[in-house]
Order: C-alpha cells, then structure tokens, then sequence
C-alpha cells in the first residue's frame, strides 16, 4: 500500500512539474508575441518543450505570423503602386487641361461676340471647376494612402484664419463674394499649422463654388476650438448633412454639385489632428464647423 501511495505521490509530483514546464513555455511563447508586437520584430516564435499539442500550435502560429508578413509586404507594394498611379494621372489629366487653357486665353486675344464671350466664359469655369476636382482628387488619394506627418504645436488659430482669408480677397471681389469674419477672443490651439491652412482653404473654395453673397465666417471656443464657415445654399436636404464629407457626394444631381473631395479632404485632416467635422443644415443656410483641440 505504501509503494502504491509513492508512486502515486512520484506520477503526481511529475505531473505539476510536467504541467508547470507546459504554462512555463505558453507563457514564453506569449512573451515573445508581445515582444514582437512591442519592438515590430518579426523573430518566429521558438520553444523548448517537446510536446505535440504545443509543437502544432507553435508551428501553426509562425506559418499564420508569416502570411500576416507576407499581406504586410504585399500592401506596402500595392500602396506604392497605387500612389505612383495616382501621380501617373493626375499628370496625364492636367497635361490636356492646360492646353485647353492655354487656347482659352489665345481665344480671349481674338474679337469675339457677346454669345462668344458668354460661352468662352462657361468653359473657363467648367476648366476651373475640372482643375480643382484633380487637385483635390491627388491630394485626397495621397492623404489616405500615405503615413501621415503631423507636428502638433501651439498655434494661433485667429492669425491662420486671418493670413487666408487675405490671400483670397481677390478672388472673391472677382466673384462678388464678401467675407464676415466674427471673433471674441485668441484662441489657440494643438494643431499642425500647414494642415489648419488646408482645412481653411478647402472650406473657402467650398463656399466660393456653392454660394453667392456674404461667406460668414466664426471662431468659437467651446470642448473645442470651432471654426464655423456658413453660407447659404439651395435645395439641399437637411438629411445630407453629414453626407457632403463623403467622397464624391453629389447634393444636386440635376446639376452635379458636389461637397466632394474637398470636404473629404477636410474631414481627414481634421481627423489626423484628434478633431472632428460637422454640417448643420438650417432655412437654406450651410454651416460647416471644424472642431479642433484646444492648446491646454
């Protein structure tokens, strides 16, 4: 009875230690599943344990670590593909586009009629419009398929706000458009300032292609900085609010209107920053607000 107890004592002794060494090894294997998560290694996981059931699973990890590397490396090429692509037409797209300039403005030198002045004048917007839409269309593929480079710093959001919207006074005394710009106070935010000034710009031209009339344009403090650029539009549902940030939304498909990419473009950045975006549709009036965070 007592060699009975032994050997059952020695089979239980060698169990806890046999089931000890197996937790020892999970935990080794888990540890360097961290590491490589950690430190982006991508060292195979190794043990030292001869068991089969561990044996599988380790091996079975490593061939599934080694397609994730293999998707991994594929993206990478494909993204860069994508990107040359993206810079491939666009240049192939503005090569015509000032050519077709170019002969607008040989055109202007030549006595026209009014009917002709009229259309040419058309066609100068329409290039306009084409020539923006390209624009935003490279730089909204570049953004979401490149690493985005933000360098965060105090930055005086009323004197951004200002130094832009001098930059497109003529532009909008060409167009017959004013601009209200409404602030109580300094406000500073967190902010990359290259990246606030696209949003500004993006928000400008928005307006300038949907509106007629005064542009109102606030700065306001609340969990957040605001910057609100409001105007008034026609025959846009209330309920396509937040759509005008999607990608190629179009609000006025008789005529082919759209928030587009350049609102797109605006929510991106706004995002890569810790910000947000919001339209608030009321009485035919757009309001497009840009909350960012404030420099604490």
């Amino acid at each position: 009875m007592k060699i009975v107890v032994v050997v059952l004592i020695v089979i239980i002794f060698v169990l806890v230690i046999y089931i000890g060494l197996i937790q020892l090894q999970v935990r080794k294997i888990n540890m360097q599943l961290e590491k490589r998560l950690r430190e982006n290694t991508r060292q195979p996981v190794s043990i030292e344990l001869i068991n089969k059931d561990i044996n599988r699973l380790t091996a079975n990890i490593n061939k599934y670590l080694k397609v994730e590397e293999n998707l991994r490396l594929k993206g990478i090429r494909e993204d860069k593909k994508f990107r040359e692509l993206i810079v491939n037409i666009s240049h192939d797209l503005r090569t015509p586009l000032t050519a077709i300039k170019g002969y607008q403005q040989l055109m202007k030198r030549e006595e026209l009629s009014q009917e002709q002045i009229k259309r040419l004048k058309i066609a100068e917007k329409h290039t306009e419009d084409l020539e923006n839409l390209i624009q935003h269309f490279f730089e909204y593929s570049y953004l979401t398929n490149a690493e985005p480079q933000i360098d965060l710093e105090r930055t005086n959001l009323n004197s951004l706000v200002g130094e832009c919207l001098v930059t497109f006074i003529p532009y909008l005394e060409e167009k017959n458009l004013s601009i209200r710009l409404t602030e109580s106070q300094s406000i500073f935010v967190l902010a990359d300032k290259h990246l606030v000034k696209r949003i500004i710009k993006n928000l400008i031209q928005n307006c300038i292609q949907h509106t007629k009339g005064v542009i109102e344009v606030s700065l306001l403090v609340e969990d957040n900085a605001i910057i609100s650029f409001k105007n008034l539009v026609r025959d846009l549902p209330h309920s396509d609010g937040e759509r005008l940030f999607e990608r190629f939304y179009t609000g006025d498909k008789a005529r082919g209107k759209s928030g587009g990419l350049g609102l797109a473009i605006v929510k991106l950045l706004a995002e890569q920053m810790g910000g947000s975006t919001q339209a608030i549709i009321e009485d035919d009036t757009l309001d497009i607000r840009v909350s960012l965070p404030l420099y604490r």
